[in-house]
């Protein structure tokens, strides 16, 4: 038997969704396969999925070839135009045990060559739980799927559909599972992290889930939360930053641009003093919080003055670890038929974002001098702090367990123990 074989495009949850397909994939049967999770969010995006999947079929002539994911959920026909492609498959059949089975007959007829369903109609997330994906340190859990909200730039809600929310009971258990296997961190994940129980009977807020996690399974020594839209960050997730040291002083931030006028063109829900005056909150109850975020260069009518409002932002809010987008039209949003920037300044400015960006690690890290951490073992001689920095050690540790560490020095990307 031939197992399938699988390539992941863009998101951690992408990468969270390819591994509930491998066991969907086992379960069925299916040999000699190639399944391809693509991404939607940028133009460039589908170009290298249509790229990586040219090489695919040529390393693999005689494989059946299947695309699935954001972009063949967006734009089904652009896939299966390819005559590399036999079949393209969507969000919601990709974790169907039946779409498997399917797929896993001798061959793939023309009739069931696209199955795409309208994304927009489901009502709940699929709850095929992996219990351990990730390093053999850290696990991912995936409580939230899809988004509510239509930013001007953003294709993902077509390709995921609205907001759903796994139910509290169901992440508490699995979580307890993961303990019980030794994993010592657990991160959770989603499109639109911070809409997670909106959909739910009594309406529960995120940091309603963080609490009930930490109160429930009280052998987990670290949680961790993936990106949020601070202006949606509730009451209770604020006590736990500042009462929970299981709780990580990591955040990433969903900012995007640092201008008021260009985030409403953008049709975000904040401005840019929503997001200083989380950032300094968030700070004053943990003195130890650090953030990352992401960034748009470039956005359409963004003029100088505009963009030297998000390059003051890396500073007024303090941040460290910046994801740097430079920005791209997206076919069928609403930014791609706004006045576009030159593409020569588009590049400069990601360009200054990123010097910022690395400025702004330089600090951190220096700062990190002679402190002592709690360091999460990725690899023998490289773990994570409480801040998701990167620390390298001379001697082999434990992976897998947390390590007290002084930090003697850094390298300009990683500390040093």
């Amino acid at each position: 038997m031939t197992p399938p074989k699988f390539t992941t495009l863009g998101c951690r949850l992408n990468a969270y969704e390819t591994e509930a397909m491998k066991d969907l994939a086992a379960q069925a049967g299916l040999e000699n396969a190639v399944v391809v999770n693509t991404c939607a969010v940028t133009a460039e995006a589908v170009r290298k999925a249509r790229q990586e999947i040219r090489k695919l079929r040529r390393d693999n002539p005689n494989a059946k070839l299947i695309v699935t994911g954001c972009a063949a959920q967006t734009e089904p026909e652009t896939f299966a135009r390819m005559t590399e492609v036999d079949a393209v498959i969507g969000n919601t059949e990709k974790m169907t045990p039946d779409t498997w089975t399917g797929l896993a007959a001798d061959f793939i007829g023309d009739t069931e060559a696209v199955q795409v369903n309208d994304i927009m109609s489901v009502t709940e997330t699929a709850q095929h739980l992996i219990d351990g994906f990730g390093t053999r340190s850290r696990a991912y859990v995936q409580v939230q799927n899809g988004c509510d909200h239509r930013c001007t730039f953003c294709i993902i809600p077509y390709g995921r559909g609205n907001s759903r929310s796994v139910p509290a009971g169901v992440i508490v258990d699995q979580i307890k599972r993961l303990v019980d296997k030794g994993f010592n961190e657990v991160v959770l994940t989603g499109v639109d992290l911070t809409s997670w129980g909106a959909d739910l009977p009594a309406q529960p807020k995120l940091g309603d889930l963080v609490m009930r996690i930490l109160k429930l399974v009280p052998d987990l020594p670290r949680l961790r939360i993936s990106s949020i839209d601070s202006i949606e960050v509730d009451e209770n997730l604020m006590q736990a930053i500042a009462t929970e040291p299981r709780l990580m002083p990591h955040l990433h931030l969903s900012l995007q641009h640092g201008d008021d006028l260009i985030l409403k063109r953008m049709k975000r829900r904040h401005l840019r003093d929503d997001a200083i005056r989380f950032a300094e909150e968030a700070r004053e109850l943990r003195p130890d919080m650090t953030f990352g975020a992401d960034i748009i260069a470039g956005f359409p009518t963004e003029t100088e003055a505009h963009f030297e409002n998000s390059l003051k932002l890396v500073e007024e809010c303090n941040l460290t670890w910046l994801h740097v987008f430079p920005y791209s039209p997206r076919e069928g949003t609403p930014a791609a038929r706004m006045p576009q920037v030159d593409g020569r300044a588009i590049k400069e400015r990601a360009a200054r974002l990123r010097a910022a960006g690395a400025a702004a690690v330089s600090r951190h890290l220096t700062a990190q001098q002679g402190r002592t951490h709690s360091v999460l073992m990725e690899a023998p001689d490289m773990g994570r702090t409480e801040q998701f920095t990167e620390v390298r050690f001379a001697t082999e540790q434990p992976v897998g367990q947390i390590v007290r560490a002084t930090i003697r020095g850094q390298d300009g990307h990683q500390l040093v123990a």
